[in-house]
């Protein structure tokens, strides 16, 4: 009959280790404020014992779980995953648990899921945009969780939001395309209910296009959820017209990757016989043939400084302060120069 171990307890790690028990935490808690000989040597002895700190009484020594919660729209794509992955490797360093949910795009799974990851005893929750039912921000104020919105930036928000300006990220892109001589532009969007994203990049466009002497309302436009094979048959839609686009952009590179596909499955040329945009410069943009002309946003540091942001909430060492970070454009060889 094998015999079972005792479960090795933090007594263990600091006798075998021979220092305190307060040595070993501090290793373990604040590794900065041990001296490197005695940090290994207890770290050595943690790895020989095969010791896992208690998590359930260093929260409640700290009274917190340093858990974080963070709801994204989807996963089933590359919109959110740079951003995400930047996120938790801050947190990590901070000595902070991710947790990941998707809503589906859903408000009400959303809900469902923010009262989840509450339940569940989150420190804080990072969530996907900022338009959503007042009720959702009183529920969370009334249990003092702090909560950040990320992808937007609203400085006139009640809650902190960390990110970029969508509206005019789009509106500069436009700008752009309307300077290169397009005149006949459509757009294939997200489907912007429910979406305050993709609503803004709409109102970018639209900004433009009136900016400019162009009739916002004529513009053809396709409302559609975020999926490649969405965009190829939007795209076949828009060309199948009378007077089709000359330029077709897209609400994020998902839709104009698969904006190019039904390009290519209806034998036109991109950009000889249509250009195409994209929003967001993931990876697939710069991949695919011909590369997208794209709006970079900088997913890295905004995961990066949202997780400082939040983490400071959650320690209250701060209020929340919404932080903007700037989007550049990224001219590529799907956009053609009608001028030249």
């Amino acid at each position: 009959m094998t015999e079972l171990r005792s479960v090795p307890t933090l007594d263990d790690v600091a006798r075998t280790a021979g220092v305190s028990t307060a040595t070993v935490s501090r290793c373990l808690n604040s590794p900065e404020r041990v001296v490197e000989q005695t940090r290994k040597r207890v770290m050595s002895a943690v790895e020989q014992l095969g010791y896992t700190p208690n998590f359930g009484a260093r929260a409640m020594a700290a009274k917190r779980t340093f858990t974080i919660g963070a709801i994204i729209p989807t996963m089933e794509n590359a919109i959110f995953a740079r951003g995400l992955q930047a996120f938790q490797e801050e947190l990590h360093a901070r000595g902070y648990t991710l947790l990941v949910s998707s809503s589906l795009y859903q408000p009400e799974v959303e809900d469902e899921q923010i009262r989840s990851l509450v339940a569940r005893g989150a420190d804080g929750l990072l969530l996907i945009g900022h338009d959503r039912d007042p009720s959702v921000y009183s529920y969370l104020q009334s249990r003092a969780i702090p909560v950040l919105s990320a992808w937007v930036y609203l400085p006139e928000s009640d809650q902190p939001t960390v990110g970029f300006d969508n509206r005019q990220s789009m509106r500069a892109l436009a700008q752009k395309v309307i300077d290169f001589g397009h005149r006949r532009i459509g757009m294939i969007s997200g489907v912007t209910k429910g979406n305050d994203r993709a609503a803004a990049r709409l109102a970018g466009l639209r900004d433009a296009l009136a900016a400019n002497g162009l009739d916002p309302e004529a513009m053809p436009l396709i409302e559609t959820p975020y999926e490649i094979e969405n965009g190829a048959v939007a795209l076949q839609s828009l060309m199948a017209s009378d007077d089709p686009p000359s330029v077709v952009m897209c609400g994020n590179d998902v839709l104009a990757v698969g904006a190019l596909r039904g390009a290519r499955d209806m034998g036109l040329s991109v950009p000889d016989d249509v250009s195409i945009t994209g929003f967001d410069d993931i990876e697939l943009a710069r991949i695919v043939t011909p590369q997208i002309t794209t709006v970079h946003v900088p997913h890295r540091e905004m995961g990066r400084k949202a997780a400082q942001a939040l983490i400071d909430m959650v320690e209250k060492r701060s209020t929340g302060a919404s932080v903007e970070l700037k989007s550049t454009l990224q001219i590529r060889d799907s956009l053609r120069d009608l001028t030249r």
